[in-house]
């Protein structure tokens, strides 16, 4: 089994406005210039997508956009710093992680995502750094179909056996759309059922053991047919 977990709102709290205060602060833009500038479909939406083949790329892309410097320490601050993360959902990880492979699909460009072991250090003893990838890696961004479909490629895994947790109604129909599992992330708690209930769904559930050959019967002297034995 896979299991595919988002990261920001499923993983960690992540205070969006705190990143972007800190970036006003960096970059003397308000919050709507920050907006029409760079968080945007063309500019951050289209680096998620994997516009960008690199974080130095990026970075420089960014910066031209803001019309000011940015260093890669100081963008890594303000996005670090917005994050805390939800010990309950990462006990749902833990878990999954027992049952399967687990790993980690995050819309975000290669800044990120080359740096998800630095700025989310809590998610490497669960998932290794192997397996800590960002949307650009996969150049496609949720809820398009596409990404999914990568992903499972790249893990080589079945949708029927594949699980995915995310807290955005779009990003759950994309991952349904291919047959993926989708969980459409509340609360940590919920979170931990939903895993425990995809695990031992008698889809996934291991055939019962055949039941040992019973002796035939004798009855009256005369050799009895066995019965079927029930494994319910």
């Amino acid at each position: 089994m896979l299991f595919v977990f988002d990261m920001d709102q499923v993983l960690f709290e992540y205070d969006w406005q705190r990143r972007m205060s800190v970036m006003t602060e960096l970059t003397g833009l308000s919050l709507t210039e920050l907006r029409d500038r760079w968080w945007n479909a063309a500019g951050e939406g289209a680096a998620e997508a994997g516009a960008y083949p690199s974080a130095d790329s990026y970075l420089a892309a960014l910066c031209d956009a803001l019309g000011t410097s940015v260093s890669e320490r100081d963008f890594l601050r303000a996005r670090g710093g917005a994050m805390t993360a939800w010990p309950v959902s990462l006990q749902a990880v833990a878990r999954a992680a027992s049952y399967g492979t687990v790993t980690l699909l995050t819309n975000n460009g290669p800044l990120v995502g080359e740096n998800l072991a630095t700025l989310a250090p809590e998610l490497v003893p669960l998932f290794g750094e192997a397996h800590l990838f960002a949307s650009s890696d996969y150049g496609a961004r949720k809820p398009d179909p596409v990404v999914f479909e990568r992903v499972l490629e790249r893990y080589g895994a079945e949708p029927s056996e594949t699980f995915f947790a995310d807290d955005l109604p779009e990003n759950v129909a994309g991952a349904a759309s291919v047959g993926i599992a989708a969980h459409l992330f509340r609360t940590p708690a919920a979170l931990l059922a939903a895993v425990d209930a995809f695990a031992h769904a008698p889809a996934h559930a291991p055939a019962p053991a055949p039941a040992p050959a019973r002796a035939p019967a004798i009855e009256s002297g005369v050799a009895g047919s066995n019965r079927a034995i029930s494994t319910d």
